[in-house]
Parts: structure tokens; sequence; C-alpha cells
């Protein structure tokens, strides 16, 4: 067996070199030639040594190959002979006497070692190379005819059938080699002169010998880039006005940061109309800088008397003329929720239900009746729910209801019986907690999440204050596009008369401000009696019961016909609860009793102070008579002729519009929360104690005036809800340039609104602090009105509050 080793000619290196230095010699310039030959001779030297190692290396590669080649022939012949003869063959009998074998082969193996390794094997090989590429054979016969005399029969059979196998190993080997290779060859032959390839490849070559600044030059002036600059030029272009528009001064940044800190400013204590005076004073001290202008643009600013707008039009003008807009809020989310119908949605959301008869139980569901007689939109009331046991600490006569949907028969029922038609709106439930210290209803979990996303359009709340105090869900300004607060009650006023009263009214009038001004759009104030709240302003938007107008029309026949309407004398109607002006009533009696006489007062009603009230009646001995409260349109109340009202802790006392709607004298204080009704000849309003005494004998002398027909509209409820869609901007809503469909209330502004990302941080720290109980039950709380109950769930068949959590909303 011979085994050929391929062996490299040495490099010509050193003959190309000279050729290559003769053959520049005699073209270069005389003054650089000895540089250049200097250089070829550094190169030729170092080629020469690069020779002489690579000859040297070769050599030893042989010697190391001999001296490995005996423990390569040992593992060889182990291997072979295990493959050859399995276990079990008659072969393998005579595997043990390898051994044997291996050392009679020794003393050949290290011979022929010693032999090849000799120096004058490597000399003569050096000799034996030339140009050509030579071949050095080592006849390994001798080796094998050594091994097969030292076998007998079947170990030479071995032997050669483990050769066969060998070599049908190296022509499969040499096969596949062979196929592959022609494969490779094959998909050259195919895609070589493809177009594309071809193509691709030509761009690489040429790529290749193109430096960097070429390529950044050439990216620089192609088209992309040209058509790139010209896209940004006309986006970006400066037109004509905007070169006319002057930039705002110091007068006018300063009043736009007035104008901006009014949130931050109330919370210290400045008022609104005070940072107001102080935008007009800055915006009248650059009116007197329009010399500057052209008279053209001088003319316009003058005629324009409404400083607030004409401040928000140049800031308008200047930014746009920068070409910067603004779109987005850091809090906020613009885009609301699509509905699938042409009509819009409006969400009545209130913190009491009938048969209790309160405020803010009566009128919300006359605002949904009234408001869902137009086609122009639809309307959900959204009213507490109590389990039983709260219901009978709330509802009167003991009254209580099984289901929501029994307890909505009723209150249908009821209004009917009022409004002489049937009214089509939605009454849904949320769940709620009765608090006993407080006296009122809070919602129990995100109140929101009961009206559906599809409806979310509008929502007016009924005391925002009340409702948001210990609210822990979704902001309701991000869930609706317009949120309408309805201010009732002055807590202020109640909570002063508490322990610790002044500190308490003192955190509360800061809260009242922080949470209608983080979840409301607009807030209503029904009087001038309430806190002044941000966004706020002064409008009565509740209207009579049509029953008390048919009363007050059918006294006006009685009349008319000489009969005798009033028969009886004076009356006060309310919850008997100090509040409700019944500290007023029996301090103004006591103090007057000698000059009121023989005058007698009947008192309707029920509540928590009614012992004590009636104690300190009987204290003064005076002329008081307690009867238990009954609705105000009961026929037995018809015949009194004067009401008399002292409470200065109502925001509009319903009973008051109730007693001048049936024609009745109206004695009450001189007092914001009276304003309303100032303007009617039926209503004496008293100033001091003294004016009390003589308002009641003037009302008790004489007859009251018939109610003209702009009187009684003025107090129904048509007027009212009216008045209720011109100042809470849902007549603009509702019948918008888009005839009524439902536009898309997204806010474009050309600067971040400083107002919005006061209010946006407000709710979401609202939302933070609300989340923890520790913090809920510290400000008083009613426990487990984080979150819902199991009863809750179990009445309105709602989902266990651990798998639905309110979220708070972002955009």
């Amino acid at each position: 067996m011979v085994k050929e080793i391929q062996i490299p000619p040495p490099s010509t290196s050193m003959k190309t070199g000279t050729a290559t230095s003769s053959s520049l010699s005699m073209t270069l310039s005389s003054t650089n030639a000895l540089s250049f030959l200097s250089k070829g001779l550094r190169e030729v030297w170092d080629s020469a040594d690069a020779d002489l190692q690579l000859m040297r290396d070769r050599a030893n590669s042989v010697k190391n190959l001999a001296s490995t080649f005996d423990r390569e022939i040992e593992n060889f012949l182990n291997n072979s002979a295990r493959s050859a003869f399995p276990v079990g063959s008659p072969s393998a009998s005579s595997f043990s006497s390898e051994i044997g074998i291996m050392k009679k082969l020794q003393p050949k193996i290290s011979e022929f070692r010693r032999v090849y390794s000799a120096p004058e094997i490597s000399r003569k090989v050096m000799e034996r190379w030339g140009p050509a590429r030579a071949k050095l054979g080592i006849d390994l016969s001798a080796i094998k005819n050594a091994i097969v005399s030292e076998m007998d029969l079947d170990e030479r059979q071995g032997v050669l059938e483990m050769g066969r196998r060998r070599r049908q190993r190296n022509r499969d080997r040499v096969r596949f080699t062979e196929f592959f290779a022609e494969a490779e060859r094959e998909g050259e032959a195919n895609f070589g002169d493809w177009e594309p390839i071809r193509s691709l490849k030509t761009r690489f070559k040429e790529f290749e010998k193109r430096s960097s600044l070429e390529i950044l030059s050439g990216f620089k002036n192609s088209e992309f880039v040209e058509k790139l600059k010209t896209s940004f030029k006309s986006i970006y272009k400066e037109t004509d006005e905007a070169k006319d528009v002057p930039p705002l001064d110091v007068p006018e940044l300063l009043a736009c940061l007035v104008r901006q800190s009014e949130p931050f400013l109330d919370q210290i204590g400045v008022r609104k109309d005070t940072c107001d005076r102080i935008v007009e004073s800055l915006c009248k001290c650059k009116s007197q800088q329009l010399w500057r202008l052209p008279s053209a643009q001088a003319s316009d600013l003058i005629e324009n008397d409404n400083h607030g707008v004409d401040l928000d039009m140049r800031i308008a003008s200047v930014l746009q003329s920068t070409g910067h807009h603004y779109d987005g809020g850091f809090w906020t989310d613009f885009v609301k929720p699509e509905t699938s119908e042409n009509k819009r949605h409006v969400a009545i959301v209130t913190t009491a239900s009938l048969p209790w008869m309160t405020g803010t139980a009566v009128n919300p569901l006359f605002r949904a009746a009234y408001l869902a007689k137009s086609a122009k939109q639809s309307v959900t009331l959204v009213v507490p729910w109590l389990c039983e046991s709260d219901q009978e600490l709330v509802y009167p006569n003991n009254l209580t209801f099984s289901s929501p949907e029994e307890q909505e028969s009723y209150i249908r029922k009821w209004l009917e019986e009022r409004v002489g038609f049937k009214a089509d709106f939605k009454i849904s439930f949320y769940p709620g907690r009765f608090s006993k210290e407080r006296r009122s209803i809070f919602p129990a979990g995100d109140t929101s999440q009961f009206i559906p996303s599809k409806d979310a359009d509008i929502a007016i709340l009924e005391e925002p204050e009340h409702l948001n105090w210990y609210y822990h869900g979704k902001r309701w300004t991000d869930k609706f596009n317009h949120v309408v607060g309805i201010v009732h009650t002055n807590y202020l006023e109640y909570i002063k008369r508490e322990k610790n009263g002044a500190l308490q009214a003192f955190f509360v009038n800061h809260v009242n401000n922080w949470v209608t001004r983080a979840y409301c759009d607009k807030v209503l104030r029904l009087s001038a009696a309430t806190q002044d709240l941000p966004k706020s302003v002064v409008c009565n938007v509740h209207g009579v019961n049509p029953k008390f107008l048919m009363i007050g029309e059918k006294i006006a026949e009685e009349r008319s016909r000489g009969e005798q309407a009033f028969s009886k004398g004076a009356y006060f109607l309310g919850k008997m609860v100090w509040a409700k002006g019944y500290r007023e009533l029996i301090d103004l009696m006591a103090k007057h009793k000698s000059e009121l006489g023989s005058f007698n007062l009947d008192v309707y009603g029920n509540g928590e102070d009614a012992v004590e009230v009636q104690r300190a009646a009987k204290k003064h001995d005076l002329n008081l008579s307690f009867l238990k409260g009954r609705d105000h349109a009961d026929d037995s109340l018809h015949k009194y002729k004067v009401f008399i009202n002292p409470s200065i802790s109502d925001v509009l006392c319903t009973a008051t519009a109730e007693a001048l709607a049936m024609g009745k004298f109206v004695v009450c204080a001189d007092h914001p929360s009276n304003e309303f009704f100032r303007s009617f000849p039926n209503c004496l309003t008293y100033k001091t104690s003294e004016d009390f005494v003589s308002k009641v004998k003037e009302a008790m002398s004489k007859e009251p005036l018939p109610l003209t027909p702009e009187q009684m509209y003025t107090l129904s409820w048509e007027a009212a809800t009216q008045r209720f869609m011109e100042y809470s901007d849902l007549d603009k809503i509702l019948d918008g340039e888009d005839g009524g469909r439902r536009r898309r209330m997204r806010k474009s502004r050309s600067v971040p609104s400083f107002n919005e990302m006061v209010d946006g941080g407000l709710a979401f720290t609202h939302y933070v602090l609300t989340g923890n109980d520790f913090l809920r039950q510290c400000t008083g709380a009613t426990p487990r009105t984080k979150d819902y109950d199991k009863q809750h769930c179990k009445d309105l068949k709602l989902v266990s509050p651990q798998v639905h959590k309110p979220i708070f909303g972002c955009r």
C-alpha cells in the first residue's frame, strides 16, 4: 500500500521580485531609481526568508508523520479487528492473539520509523523538488507482508474482508463528492447567467471600488434627499399672513400666564374675578401700545372689548404663524368612544331615589322626563340601589323593594301621576350605601361602569362633589364627551354647624374644588349660596312639579269666582333637622313672641331632630303646632295662605317654588338662595328679625296676587329645561353644525393647556388616594364603598368586584 503526499513547489517570488524590479527601474525617472531599488531588494529578502521557512515546515511535517505512524497503525488495527470479527464469530477466538502479533510487528515498525526519519531522506526529498508538483511515494508493502505472514488463514480472510469494506466506503465517498460537485456546477450554470444576479455582482464590485466620500456625496445629491427637502419646505412654508403677525409682547405674555395659572391661584385664595381684572388691566396696557401696529390691525383690536377672547385669538394667531400645533394632553384622553346611532345620549347620575322625598331624588327625575320629551337625545337616569337593610333606614313608611325592577315600577308610576305623560327614558341602578352619620347615600365602586360605553356621550352629575368625594373609577371627562355638574346642596353651611365645623369646612371647601375641577367640564350652581366652584355659573335649572301649577290655576279660578281660596293661615314644611331652618325659626319666634301675639304656625315634617326641635319649642312656649310630614301637594295644605321659610342653608328651596306655584305668599330671608324668587310679587323677603315680623303681618293681612302666564312658565320644568340647555352648553352640542349628528368632540389646541394638565393631575392624584382603604377610613368614607359587596352583586346581578376592578383612565 503506497501513500502519496502532495508537496507544493517552492515559491517563485524571488524571481518575480527581481524581474519586476528590473522592468520598473527602466521606466522610472533617475530621481526615484534609488528608492525603488532599495524597496525591491527589501521585498526580495523578505520573500526569500518566507520560502526558506516554508521548506523547513514541510520537512518537519514529514518527520512528524513518521513519528506518529506507529500509533495510527496500532489504533487502526484495533478498530478494524473489532469491526471485522464480531463477538461469537469463528475468528473471535483468535482475536486474543492480536497482542502477540503487535509485539512481533513492533521491531519492524521501529525500524521503518528509524529509516524514514533519517536526515538523508529529508535531503533527498528536497533535492528531488522541482518547479512542477512532485509526489513522494512511501512503499508500505513490506509492512503489509510482515503482518500477513504472522496470521493464519482465518485471520487473513478477516483482514481481506476489512480491506474490501474500506475500499467500498472510499468509493462511496468519492461518488457522493462527485455528485455534489456536479450539482454545484449545475446550479452555478443555471443562476450565474441570471440578469439580477449578474447585475448584483457588478454593483458589489463597483461599490468596493468607490470610497466613502464618493458614497456620501452621491447620497446628498440623490433625488430622494431632494424630494425630502422639498416636502419639509412645503410643510413649514411661511405665509404672507404669518410674516405680518407680530410676536407676543410682555403684557400679553403676563396675561397668558395669569390665565393659565387660575387653578393654582384659586387654590391659594385668589378669586377668578381678581384674575380677570389682572388680565383686563394687562390687555389695556397693551392697547396703549397699539400705535406701533398698522392702523388696520389696531382698529380691529380696539373694536374688540372682550379681552379674554382677544388674548386667545392673539395667542392662536402667533402660534399658527410659527406652524406649531398641539393635539393632546398628558392626562387626558381626547378620543371619545363612538356610538353607532345618530341620536345623542344623556346620562343623569344622582345620589338619591324615590321613595325618599328629597331634592336630589325628585328634581333629577323630572329633568330626565323633560329631557326625554325631545327627540334629539335619549336619556338614562342612574340612581342608587340600596340593600334591604339600608332601605329600612331611608325610605318612609317602612317601604322596601326586593328587586330593582320593583322600585323602577314605583318610580315610573309616581312620575306619570304628576307630569301627565309617559316619559320615555331608561332607569339604571348603581350600588349605594347609606351613611347614618352623614345622612346621605354614597356610591359603592365605579359608578361610571354602569353606563355602557356606547351610551357614554353626555353626563349630568347631580351633586358632583357628593358623587366624587370617595369616587374611585374612570375619570368622567375621559369616558364622556361633555360632563355637567349641578350643585344642589350647600355642604359648607351644614358642616359649619358640626363640632370643629370651621376646620372641616376649610378642608371640604378645597376638596369640592378638587373633585369638580377634575371631573366636570361645566358646573351649574342653583344659587349663589353655594361655594364658588371652578368652571361654574349660577342658574336655577329646577322647575316645579306640574301638579303645583295646576293647583295654582285651580285656586285662581276659585278666587275669580269670588270664592274663599285660603281658609288657613301660615305653615312651614321641611325635613325636621336643625340645618333645614328649624334653628332660625325657633330663634325668630322666641325673640318676637310678644310682637307676633296670637300668630300660630303649623309645622309639617319628620326627621332625626324632631324630638329636640319640639322640646325647644315647648321650652319657649311658642305657638307652633307640629304635625306629621306629608307631600306638599297634599289636599290638606291647599288652603294655607302663607308659607314661611327662614332657612339660610338651602341652595334653592323647592318648597318655596312650590308654594309660589300654588299662588301663596312666601316669607323668606333676604339670602342668595332666594334670589331667583325675588321677582315674584308674592315673595316677601326680610333682612332683620324685626323685618320678619312686619312681613308676616303683611302676608297675613293681604291676599296674594294670581300668577301671570309668564310667571307660571318661569316656574315650570319646560323653562327650567330650556335654561339648563343654554347654560350647560347642551344646546350648542345637540344643535351643532352637523344637524344633530354626533360630532367628535376631539379637542385641538395650539398650546398644551395648563388647565387641562392641572385637571388631569388632580384626577390622577384623587384616584390614587381614594384607592387606599386606610385613607378612605381616615377621611370619613363609609366602610365597604370602594367596591360593591356580594349583596349588591346578588340584587343587581353583577360580576364579583374581585373580577371587575375599576381602572383610571389615562389617555
